[in-house]
């Protein structure tokens, strides 16, 4: 599924801020982590995210960029009245075709994170780092990332269309078999 900017906001950010309020996107408060967790606890951890909120925090709101670029020209975003407090980092000061190359690099740099040991699925399972096709999958989406940062690059929408479908199949091979399940308890086995 891809979303889209409209109106110059994200939707996917709205998206996010409502997850934060405690109304889940997706019908279920058993996807977020407990609401009061442990400070304590969560400061003395080396990789307090999980997962899902490291998807929805960085993969999610950057591919978005990306899909938006395939079909709309990021040279012709207006700058925010202040870019240095703009929410949309395609009005930003790091705006347009720069804001598509470093959310491309982001993911690029983020899918390291995807294979850290002891990071944990919504569903309380560990993060499937030791599964023989989990690297492989991880490594698709960097490439993937890594592709779309040259087409940005070029600033060339079709570039960036060819790219993007690349990180919209690379999140799709591992969504398929870890992700969308019907229980929550099935995903990440």
């Amino acid at each position: 599924m891809r979303v889209k900017l409209v109106s110059g906001t994200l939707v996917a950010a709205v998206l996010g801020i409502v997850t934060l309020s405690g109304v889940s996107t997706r019908g279920s408060r058993a996807q977020t982590p407990a609401a009061n967790p442990d400070p304590a606890a969560l400061l003395g951890q080396k990789y307090p995210a999980r997962l899902a909120q490291l998807m929805r925090g960085v993969m999610l709101p950057n591919s978005n960029l990306l899909f938006y670029a395939e079909d709309n020209d990021p040279a012709k975003v207006p700058p925010a009245k202040h870019p240095s407090a703009a929410i949309n980092p395609l009005e930003g000061e790091y705006g347009q075709w720069d804001a598509v190359e470093n959310s491309s690099l982001a993911i690029a740099e983020a899918a390291s994170l995807l294979t850290v040991p002891g990071r944990f699925c919504s569903n309380g399972l560990p993060v499937p780092v030791d599964h023989a096709d989990w690297p492989k999958l991880v490594d698709g989406l960097r490439v993937a990332a890594i592709k779309s940062y040259l087409a940005a690059q070029s600033k060339n929408e079709d570039k960036l269309g060819d790219a993007a479908d690349a990180v919209t199949n690379a999140c799709a091979n591992c969504h398929t078999k870890y992700r969308d399940k019907e229980k929550l308890e099935d995903r990440c086995k």
